[in-house]
């Protein structure tokens, strides 16, 4: 958990906040086709998201996902009822998490994996009980990874 609010704050520091945010998620883009690939090939996001569910309780989240398929989009919500970097991101100059963990992820999703869409529907950091995830992608088709290259500035 510490790893990546140090990396991004590095980056900030060097780059600035808006060379910062798209280096980090640059950089998150293999990440994100290593850990979620397998996850994101089962037939509906649902199944793939409900099978990372072990991964999220290993960094210390509570999470739970409700498919909410319909109109021609696979769709799921993914509701974490826990966030351990709440804690933490005071450590390293951060209000709240967000910035650096969560919309560095779902953009580095979304660049990852073509097709895919996801926001950020709910934050506890902003005083919501939960924080809610939202993704999606036509139904019945697995985009697979897209070409991404890293750079850092």
């Amino acid at each position: 958990m510490h790893r990546k609010f140090r990396e991004y704050r590095t980056l900030i520091d060097e780059c600035g906040p808006d060379m910062g945010f798209e280096a980090a998620v640059e950089a998150s883009v293999p990440h994100q086709v290593e850990q979620m690939s397998l996850f994101l090939e089962e037939p509906s996001l649902a199944e793939g998201f409900r099978r990372s569910i072990p991964i999220f309780e290993s960094f210390g989240m509570e999470m739970e996902v409700v498919d909410i398929s319909n109109r021609g989009q696979d769709a799921v919500l993914e509701i974490q009822r826990y966030c351990p970097y709440l804690e933490i991101c005071s450590q390293y100059g951060f209000d709240t998490p967000c910035e650096a963990v969560c919309e560095v992820d779902v953009a580095a999703i979304r660049r990852a994996f073509p097709g895919m869409h996801g926001s950020i529907l709910a934050r506890q950091a902003f005083g919501d009980c939960v924080c809610v995830f939202k993704y999606e992608r036509k139904a019945g088709v697995f985009q697979g990874t897209g070409l991404f290259s890293v750079s850092l500035c």
